[in-house]
């Protein structure tokens, strides 16, 4: 649904995502195809691969080769795909296996997909890889996903919906209740969802909407269409804004080798944009440390609870803003990173990197900051 949705949006994304495809696919497995259909009163477009009789040596049972995560991953990788595809390919298959080992208690290699093993999800995976690819630095966001209900049935028996990978993979999502049941997200989606670091759409992003496409999924639900919307904003005009999560939070009982020690543990979560500490007087004049953390949405869940474990603190706020960043182009010159930022006005203005500058003396990193900043030879 997610690849349909989005080549239903953007057309000229099709005979890539369909090439891409057949690439790892083996000789009489079929191939992959995009319909066009409807899904309750919803136009919409469908993907999935066109009748083949499955290939003799494809089988499901625990301990093949060929449906284990190191298996797959070369599969893709011997496949001829372009690195970026491949390589986003099995970052999504990643995101699943890492779910399995923790779920079935198994070391990552030895991870088995019985319906990944099968050639047309095999396929989604690296559609969904080429998709990811095509678009670059795109930014993704998602709505509150549809929880279900009931059990779903799988090789491992009937497991509760939202199924356990799933459940895993996206745990600190949004979800919502639309009070219809079965199995409403596939492990294969949310490990898409996860790869690409779909963001909270609470607010939505900003800018001007450039395209939009359904998905359908092949099954029929009671009372609403089973389908996937993609809306395509068109950015650039706002590219300084976005969501930041901010968690805040005081201690004062820490030592400052204790502080300094969380603080670093902190600042090198994935998702941690930047850490500052204050100082505060609290109750009894006693003096506090103030923790400031800005952090990316998705995973601000994740960095909350490591706060609960790196610090003394048993509160923390937690909020999302808007903010505004200036665009930025990073350069090396001469050994040493420079940042560089358009002004409003259109000036630009440049900033070396404190930890590049070298000299005996303050004076002297000073002055090959200015010269660097300016332009001139150092």
């Amino acid at each position: 649904m997610f690849v349909a949705a989005v080549v239903d949006a953007l057309p000229w994304l099709g005979d890539r995502v369909l090439a891409d495809a057949a690439a790892v696919l083996p000789p009489g497995s079929g191939r992959p195809a995009f319909h066009e259909g409807r899904s309750g009163a919803i136009r919409a477009r469908r993907f999935g691969l066109e009748s083949a009789a499955p290939p003799a040596d494809v089988r499901h049972d625990h301990g093949v080769d060929d449906g284990t995560f190191v298996a797959l991953s070369k599969r893709i990788s011997d496949s001829g795909l372009e690195p970026e595809t491949a390589g986003h390919a099995i970052a999504i298959l990643k995101v699943l296996a890492e779910a399995e080992a923790k779920i079935h208690d198994v070391p990552l290699p030895e991870v088995h997909f019985h319906e990944i093993a099968d050639w047309d999800s095999l396929m989604d995976v690296v559609a969904a890889g080429s998709v990811v690819a095509a678009l670059g630095a795109a930014g993704w966001t998602v709505s509150a996903l549809p929880r279900g209900s009931g059990v779903v049935r799988t090789r491992h028996g009937l497991l509760p919906v939202p199924a356990p990978a799933t459940a895993e993979i996206l745990t600190g999502f949004a979800w919502r209740d639309d009070g219809i049941g079965g199995e409403r997200v596939t492990p294969t989606g949310a490990a898409i969802l996860r790869h690409i670091g779909a963001r909270p759409a609470a607010i939505g992003p900003a800018g001007r909407l450039a395209a939009s496409g359904f998905g359908a999924g092949t099954r029929e639900l009671q009372g609403t269409p089973n389908v996937l919307r993609a809306l395509v904003f068109d950015t650039a005009a706002e590219a300084d804004s976005d969501q930041v999560a901010i968690i805040s939070f005081e201690v004062d009982d820490m030592t400052g080798e204790e502080i300094g020690i969380a603080a670093e543990r902190l600042r090198a979560l994935p998702g941690l944009l930047d850490l500052s500490i204050g100082t505060r007087l609290g109750k009894k004049s006693r003096p506090m440390q103030a923790f400031r953390l800005l952090a990316e949405p998705a995973a601000a869940g994740m960095i909350a609870e490591r706060c609960f474990l790196e610090t003394s603190t048993i509160g923390l706020r937690l909020r999302e803003e808007r903010r505004m960043v200036l665009r930025r182009e990073h350069a090396t010159v001469g050994g040493m990173r420079l940042k560089t930022v358009t002004r409003p006005d259109g000036a630009p203005t440049a900033k070396a990197e404190s930890d590049d500058l070298s000299g005996d003396s303050l004076a002297a990193r000073r002055e090959t900051k200015f010269k660097l900043e300016r332009g001139k030879d150092g």
